[in-house]
């Protein structure tokens, strides 16, 4: 017997500075594993307080292998995503991870009501998402930082500059 579907959908009015975030990590060698496990517990940790801004954070499982495992996020809009992105908690970690990336590949792609999308792939072997039909680029100059690719003049600095990463 046929059954109707229950057609669901939102209204996002209240929400005219959303941001989407996907985020993923994978492993690349074998010795990723440990890192892996070791970032997402401190991911998971550091929205667990539910940062200001933060309205949804949720697991996502991309593939098992190779393992790519991620998340998805809904902030309420840039200023809050990039605020939470300078705190000493998420630059500390972050900063590890991009000095030795521990067999591991990092990425997000970013989504905006107001319009742009951004992505980086950190040590990411193959390309995927935008990367797989955009081509792939350096992430370096105005490249750089999410906020320039988004291309929002209005939202400082990167959270990490260039010179803290390539000079550091």
């Amino acid at each position: 017997m046929p059954t109707r579907v229950n057609r669901q959908t939102v209204d996002l009015s209240e929400y005219p500075d959303l941001i989407v975030m996907y985020l993923g990590m994978r492993v690349n060698h074998l010795y990723g594993i440990r890192t892996f496990f070791s970032f997402g517990r401190k991911i998971s940790q550091s929205v667990a307080g539910k940062p200001e801004g933060l309205l949804l954070h949720e697991p996502v499982y991309y593939s098992i292998f190779p393992m790519n495992m991620g998340m998805r996020q809904y902030w309420r809009d840039l200023p809050s995503l990039l605020e939470y992105a300078r705190t000493a908690e998420h630059r500390e970690w972050w900063m590890s991870f991009l000095k030795d990336s521990g067999g591991t590949g990092f990425w997000h792609e970013t989504y905006a009501v107001k319009g742009g999308m951004e992505a980086v792939y950190d040590d990411v072997p193959k390309p995927l998402g935008f990367g797989q039909f955009a081509g792939l680029q350096r992430a370096r100059g105005p490249m750089f930082g999410s906020a320039a690719r988004l291309g929002r003049t209005d939202a400082g600095a990167p959270v990490l500059s260039e010179k803290e990463l390539y000079e550091a």
